[in-house]
């Protein structure tokens, strides 16, 4: 059994976007698209479920926040208190005004660090990892959009000819 899938490429986002509607609406299964840019309301258009990256990076700024506050408790009270412009070393909440900028960046830091690599992960974007782009043109202005083929050839592709599509190939993927 051969996996084929059908390339439609697209030169605007704007037909892209009313293609993948009408592709939806057809019932066909959208593989993957492919954009030189991100296209505002492409992921409502596939259908695809809402991401938990914002709950992550709450959480990664939490840990940050924890880190920092108990470093800056151990090192500025326990460890090695110190008179700095007469603020009491007793107590950490006596200090606290003084520490929290530093707390603030530490949860920045390690938000923003550990987003960038839950991303990769996610992404399955490791170093020397080779492109899986189809289509050269899809980095600088051009969009293809790849649906599975299931028997029907020849309907998809004058089904995507009618939906705008400067180009149509169907593939032999591997």
């Amino acid at each position: 059994m051969s996996n084929k899938v059908v390339h439609a490429i697209y030169n605007d986002d704007d037909i892209l976007l009313d293609a993948v509607k009408k592709t939806k609406a057809a019932h066909h299964h959208i593989e993957e698209i492919y954009t030189p840019f991100p296209v505002h309301g492409l992921d409502k258009a596939m259908g695809l479920a809402g991401t938990r990256i914002a709950i992550c990076a709450f959480l990664f700024g939490i840990t940050g926040l924890c880190i920092y506050a108990s470093l800056l408790k151990f090192i500025m009270i326990e460890d090695w208190p110190q008179d700095i412009g007469g603020k009491p070393s007793m107590a950490f909440y006596q200090n606290m005004p003084a520490f929290v900028p530093v707390m603030f960046e530490g949860t920045v830091f390690f938000a923003a660090h550990l987003m960038v690599i839950t991303f990769y992960m996610r992404s399955k974007l490791w170093p020397f990892k080779q492109a899986e782009n189809p289509d050269v043109r899809t980095t600088d202005d051009h969009f293809l959009m790849e649906v599975g083929v299931h028997g029907n050839e020849e309907e998809l592709v004058s089904f995507f000819k009618n939906t705008g599509a400067v180009e149509v190939k169907v593939i032999d993927k591997h």
